[in-house]
């Protein structure tokens, strides 16, 4: 990373500007200092409180990364949609986990993206931004370093990072469009399950009807908040669960998944601070499924 420094910023401390200026956690300038990162004016090494001068050029060189126990890099397919310097974004297959867990600590799209990053020489390791169900597809954002997973978390917890989805639920919906605001909890005596529960935090869910069939919609929805499986809770309390989600009361009799896949994303860029958005078509078993419907 660099930057020229102008004459707002000229007597500053480096730790003062990267922190104020450029957003920088106590965090990455604790690993930048101690784990082998350095910071350069001009090309010479510097220490975090040495002082800007004006037309200066700050250069910040990042620590390489350790890898958790667990992230073990595996050559699988990958079908990255956009990557620079800072961020990736990935059009995950339904059936591939997002991250190891015990139950699938291999082959996920992490374990996937380090043997990426190996082959490349990228001296970093894997900060997933959002996350997927294993059985959700589409779109995933990945930040390719500390620095810029801050930056998008901040972007997360602001909730300016947007997400669209398209759906193919049981039924006819009443209202063609609308908005669900119901709140989220876990289920009583289950780790898994969410329900919907008065005092659950606050989900809403906005949709749309695309098109319908005497027994399935294929609906648009945009999440305005970001619960677990917030989207397939929802419809299935207000009787429209999922096609293939049978842990929310969906029927595996035309497919063999929740039929949910993430088709938009727009998030800021965090370095260039750029309006980014990306869209990735339905998959096959998605499509093919309200085709044999309609016919």
């Amino acid at each position: 990373m660099k930057w020229v420094i102008n004459k707002d910023y000229a007597g500053r401390r480096i730790r003062d500007f990267l922190r104020e200026e450029q957003s920088f956690s106590r965090r990455i300038l604790k690993s930048i200092r101690n784990e082998g990162g350095n910071v350069y004016i001009n090309g010479s090494k510097r220490q975090l409180n040495d002082r800007l001068s004006l037309s200066d050029v700050l250069t910040v060189q990042f620590p390489p990364e350790k890898k958790g126990p667990f992230m073990r890099p595996e050559h699988l397919p990958l079908k990255i949609v956009y990557e620079d310097e800072a961020i990736l974004v990935i059009d995950k297959r339904a059936g591939m986990a997002t991250i190891p867990s015990i139950h699938h600590p291999s082959q996920t799209v992490a374990n996937a993206v380090l043997a990426y990053y190996e082959r490349r020489n990228i001296p970093f390791t894997v900060h997933i931004v959002t996350r997927l169900d294993r059985e959700t597809s589409g779109l995933v954002l990945v930040a390719k370093h500390r620095y810029s997973h801050s930056l998008l978390s901040m972007e997360q917890i602001n909730g300016s990072i947007e997400r669209g989805y398209d759906a193919i639920v049981e039924g006819v919906l009443e209202q063609p469009a609308g908005v669900i605001d119901a709140p989220i909890g876990r289920k009583e005596g289950s780790i898994i399950e969410r329900t919907v529960r008065a005092d659950g935090k606050k989900a809403i869910t906005h949709y749309e009807t695309v098109q319908q069939t005497k027994t399935h919609s294929l609906i648009n929805v945009k999440p305005e908040t970001g619960r677990t499986h917030q989207i397939r809770v929802h419809f299935s309390f207000i009787g429209h669960p999922l096609a293939g989600d049978d842990l929310y009361g969906g029927s595996r009799d035309i497919i063999n998944r929740q039929a949910l896949h993430c088709s938009t994303i727009r998030f800021l860029h965090p370095l260039t601070k750029k309006r980014m958005e990306f869209h990735a078509s339905l998959p096959n078993d998605m499509t093919g499924l309200f085709s044999d419907l309609i016919q």
